[in-house]
């Protein structure tokens, strides 16, 4: 139970990803805000959680400081401090760069990188007044080296690298830790529809992904910050 005297912050708690990390720190005792904007798959991630220790928001929009203040103010209203940000919101599109692509661009920007920042920046000062915690947020492997068609998704996820790194240096001595992930193809049943002749046995579910982020955001796991963490699996 070593998360049982934290309090996190998922955001995107509705998607694979997002519903994996908060109950699996749930199991390990942490007291958990599911945030998104929709309030899908909220009944199924709560069955068995005690109440007095989760909260579900929806209708938050992120990207904008208004909305992210709001719910901060919600979580701050049933638990006295937040001591993690775990935000596992984003998205995917691929376009060529002289194919009219701005489109893509704005929206990678907007659902992987804008969200990231606003939500660092408003969740970051109650992080500091709890004495310390982490920030996990999610990148991808093309943010380190873009293939044709990624310029926009790859450039944002580049984003989300930069933002951990400059976190990290800016309240090391806040004791808050700052990491990203940095998955390979992850098992859900979105990416098998859009994949069917891909080889699924290779891809890397979400508890997996899951038990790193449970790790980073564990006393233990804060010894790591500033770092961009392949999550890529062995095979």
């Amino acid at each position: 139970m070593l998360l049982k005297d934290e309090t996190v912050i998922v955001t995107g708690a509705s998607g694979n990803l997002g519903s994996a990390v908060a109950q699996l720190i749930a199991a390990r005792g942490a007291r958990v805000v599911c945030v998104d904007r929709t309030d899908a798959n909220h009944d199924s991630i709560a069955a068995g959680l005690d109440p007095d220790r989760h909260l579900m928001l929806s209708g938050y929009d992120l990207s904008t400081k208004g909305g992210a203040d709001a719910m901060l103010a919600a979580v701050t209203a049933k638990f006295d401090r937040v001591t993690a940000l775990v935000n596992t919101v984003g998205g995917f599109r691929t376009g060529r760069v002289a194919e009219d692509a701005l489109d893509q661009w704005d929206l990678m920007m907007l659902l992987n990188a804008r969200v990231a920042m606003v939500t660092s920046a408003v969740v970051l000062p109650a992080i500091v007044a709890a004495g310390g915690g982490s920030v996990v947020h999610i990148s991808a492997q093309p943010g380190q080296k873009a293939a044709a068609g990624q310029a926009a998704y790859a450039a944002s996820k580049a984003a989300v690298i930069r933002l951990i790194e400059a976190i990290a240096a800016e309240h090391r001595k806040d004791r808050i830790s700052a990491n990203c992930l940095l998955p390979g193809t992850i098992d859900t049943p979105q990416n098998r529809a859009a994949m069917p002749d891909a080889k699924p046995d290779v891809w890397i579910s979400p508890v997996s992904i899951a038990e790193v982020i449970a790790f980073l955001i564990s006393p233990p796991g804060r010894l790591v910050t500033g770092a961009a963490i392949p999550a890529t699996g062995l095979i």
